[in-house]
């Protein structure tokens, strides 16, 4: 039933795709006898088909179904999700500046964003939404009260809510809508007076200049730097011109970044720096993780390439494609794939082949046995596919199962929420410490019985015993040695949350430090025990740089747990 109601609809995209002249003209005959069967299945089924169909959600799905067999990248938009493609491309959207989470069968506010309107009309995390202007949201998802909290800037929209923590619960409260950017340079500093620090989570319209304005800061106020580290871990990307941008800061003028190949000419071109740099020699560090794509990885491919600087984390995500956007009729936008980029040395890092799928129809992966070798400025063997190989690799510690469960169901946020309503003020960000006296009251805030903390030791050894079972193992003996095996193994919540205090802290602490100092401040919590950071101050301090930017340098492995 679902394939019948997407032929006729696709039939509809593909005459959408000629008449808006995106079609090629290649004279394969095929195209025309499948768009002449899809019209004529389209008439019967206007016809004859025995029930109405649809065809709003038919055509979406139709719309899904073409564009899953091409990657994940391209993707249509319809006239009434425009904004999501300018919000994209310029980080700007008309709201009120709050991020939601979906908390205990509604919508809470997670954390207003730093200098919103939302921060500025006194709305805070833990907020429970019951109505937005004249509609009852109890029951709402947050993305539907999100669509409610948007809207034209200098227009008001009146909220109320349920305050945890306080005697006066319910607030009525009226924000004044404003023109929000995200920021793409969340965070920036200077760490002991020495190297300058640069945190950069998106590209965006005028993430070059941001960055340029934070380092021509860097400049006037410390011109003793010793290093810079640009921080791209969990930047998924986005404009390739403002990554060239970014890099102009740090390599000469002329620079090749990057070059695109598509099917089209105008597809394919070679980018260049257009400035001198503000920083041509200074020793250099990026780090990246497995979050780190597209954009992102150009920037730091390129540091790579030309032996401009070190990459210190793990192996990048690997998204070697370049997507442009194309207008479609009755208002839809389509943005599509249109090339491959190049780093400098010739690398093609796209880990996943799209166009030659596996059996469950899931992308490929390239394997090592078919990557390329290719060198550097200075003669060192790099790799394609696969994303980017970083210089020295970290362990980043797991997240264990107590840990994902602490943050993802939600008791950290809510204990910081707690911990806010009842602690007037603390230290500044940076100099915050989780005490023994907090770690433990938040500990007790934990109800045992509710905290959702499956062991994989018992579920492990539940498994073994059922095992034996099915095998014939099971007697009086084995049956007493599973049950003492089990007391044995069996967690204890305050043994564990000891054990993996250190994570837990991670957390807790970012979380409690931002209900004082929105955005900046889980920034400056988090940057100040970050071992990556540590690491990347102590090898760009010492002889060790130099020499990982030469050929024939040992891959160093470093251990961040503590």
């Amino acid at each position: 039933m679902k394939k019948l109601l997407l032929l006729p609809v696709m039939v509809l995209l593909l005459t959408a795709i000629h008449l808006s002249g995106n079609e090629r003209k290649s004279g394969d005959m095929s195209s025309a006898r499948g768009l002449t069967t899809f019209s004529a299945i389209v008439k019967e089924l206007e016809l004859n088909y025995v029930d109405t169909i649809d065809r709003e959600r038919a055509f979406r799905e139709a719309i899904d179904a073409l564009l899953e067999t091409v990657d994940p990248y391209t993707v249509y938009y319809p006239e009434e999700n425009r904004e999501d493609i300018s919000q994209m491309t310029t980080g700007e959207y008309g709201g009120i500046g709050a991020y939601l989470v979906n908390e205990g069968g509604g919508v809470c506010v997670s954390e207003p964003m730093e200098e919103s309107p939302a921060l500025a009309a006194g709305l805070k995390a833990g907020d429970r939404f019951i109505r937005v202007d004249t509609v009852d949201v109890t029951s709402y998802t947050s993305d539907k009260i999100t669509k409610l909290l948007r809207g034209r800037p200098d227009t008001q929209v009146r909220v109320r809510v349920i305050r945890p923590y306080v005697s006066d619960s319910v607030r009525d409260i009226t924000i004044t809508r404003a023109r929000l950017r995200s920021p793409s340079v969340p965070y920036s500093t200077v760490i002991n007076g020495k190297t300058g620090y640069i945190r950069i989570s998106q590209f965006i319209e005028n993430t070059g200049k941001e960055v340029r304005a934070v380092l021509d800061t860097f400049k006037s106020r410390h011109p003793d730097l010793t290093g810079i580290i640009i921080d791209l871990r969990g930047n998924g990307g986005g404009l390739l011109e403002q990554s060239v941008d970014v890099a102009a800061n740090f390599v000469p003028k002329g620079t090749e970044i990057i070059r695109t190949v598509g099917r089209e000419k105008d597809n394919s071109r070679t980018y260049k720096t257009m400035r001198n740099p503000l920083y041509p020699d200074i020793p250099l560090a990026v780090l990246i993780d497995g979050s780190t794509a597209s954009a992102s990885e150009i920037l730091a491919g390129a540091m790579q390439d030309l032996d401009r600087g070190i990459l210190l984390g793990s192996r990048s995500f690997g998204k070697g494609l370049v997507q442009t956007t194309r207008p479609l009729p009755y208002g839809g936008v389509l943005k599509v794939t249109v090339a491959k980029y190049y780093t400098p040395s010739g690398r093609l890092i796209q880990a996943l082949d799209y166009q030659h799928r596996n059996e469950d129809g899931s992308a490929a992966r390239v394997p090592d046995s078919l990557t390329h070798e290719y060198k550097t400025l200075h003669g060192r063997t790099i790799r394609d596919g696969g994303g980017l190989a970083p210089d020295s690799v970290i362990d980043w510690p797991k997240v264990n199962r107590l840990v994902y469960n602490a943050v993802s169901d939600n008791w950290i946020w809510r204990y910081a929420n707690k911990y806010a309503a009842t602690h007037p003020s603390i230290p500044p960000a940076d100099k915050f410490v989780v005490t023994d006296s907090i770690y433990s009251d938040f500990k007790a805030s934990i109800d045992p019985a509710k905290f959702k903390y499956d062991s994989t030791m018992e579920s492990a050894t539940e498994q073994l015993r059922n095992i034996a079972r099915d095998e014939g193992y099971i007697n009086d003996e084995t049956t007493a040695a599973f049950d003492n095996l089990k007391k044995l193994l069996t967690h204890n919540l305050d043994r564990d949350f000891d054990t993996h205090r250190p994570q837990v802290e991670e957390y807790l602490g970012s979380e409690i430090v931002s209900r004082y100092y929105p955005g900046k401040g889980r920034n400056a919590y988090t940057v100040r025990d970050d071992k990556a950071i540590a690491t990347a101050i102590s090898i760009m301090g010492s002889p060790l740089y130099k020499k990982m930017l030469r050929p024939a340098t040992v891959v160093t492995k470093t251990d961040t747990r503590r």
